[in-house]
């Protein structure tokens, strides 16, 4: 049932998302979506079935695991089942925003993270494009912080489900008003935020690491507001990956066994 709310979710999510974005896209897309979904949900086919075969639910079974044997620190503190609820979906949001920085800053990691940022063009099926290696990665990392913080249940379920949601919505090719943009951001992570870490240049991608919630770049200062170029015309992808032809699904899946290439701006 867990698996079932969860996909019928994001589903739905990703469907609105599309559609969205064809009525009012943000930006002028130069690469195809023939080109590009392909490869994109292909990555996403592969994922789910390779989750559903080995550890598709694993994060709710650690979380029912930890509360029955009194695992973790919520549990130690038998703290009322509202704060634990709204303590868990705040420290995964934090452990998943520590876990995307890591990612970029540890080369081996990077490697296999370096996938999702190739895409050249920015929308819902970006959310998706990640290497197996990444998901089984961070399946791992997120039930030791389940067990470990003690994450009640209910909040790992509406965790995995405000997680992709937040993610499509953030990663779709949309308009929003200037001003309703600004507001959300005191809050969420819209897709104007959301894009400057797509960025072609380093220091950018190097920012706006949140996917849920905006605060921990506030505070953890790592937030960008605007990019330095303009969101229409600022280049998205990896400076080191430009050609759409070394970005097929073959060459994808091998990529975090290949040399690494310097980008724009690293130091």
């Amino acid at each position: 049932m867990e698996t079932l709310i969860r996909f019928t979710a994001a589903f739905g999510i990703f469907f609105i998302m599309i559609i969205w974005e064809a009525f009012s896209p943000r930006r002028q897309q130069q690469h195809s979506r023939k080109q590009r979904w392909p490869v994109n949900l292909g990555l996403a086919a592969i994922n789910m079935a390779l989750m559903r075969v080995t550890v598709g639910s694993l994060a709710y079974l650690s979380a029912v695991t930890a509360m029955d044997h009194g695992y973790g620190v919520l549990n130690w503190l038998v703290v009322p089942d509202w704060m634990s609820l709204v303590l868990s979906l705040l420290l995964l949001d934090l452990a998943i925003y520590a876990q995307h920085i890591v990612f970029h800053k540890c080369p081996v990691l990077w490697r296999v993270h370096q996938v999702h940022h190739t895409d050249l063009e920015f929308d819902a099926t970006t959310a998706v494009r990640f290497h197996p290696l990444e998901i089984m990665l961070s399946m791992a990392y997120k039930v030791v912080c389940i067990v470990v913080m003690g994450a009640n249940p209910l909040a790992v379920i509406a965790f995995e489900i405000i997680l992709n949601g937040a993610a499509t919505f953030n990663h779709s090719n949309v308009t929003l008003p200037a001003a309703v943009d600004n507001m959300l951001r005191w809050l969420i992570i819209t897709p104007d935020m959301h894009r400057i870490h797509h960025s072609a240049i380093a220091s950018e991608t190097d920012s706006n690491y949140g996917f849920s919630i905006s605060c921990w770049d506030r505070l953890f200062n790592t937030y960008t507001s605007e990019p330095e170029r303009s969101q229409t015309t600022m280049a998205i992808g990896l400076s080191s990956f430009r050609e759409a032809n070394e970005l097929g699904f073959k060459a994808l899946l091998l990529m975090p066994f290949k040399k690494l290439r310097r980008r724009e701006g690293q130091d």
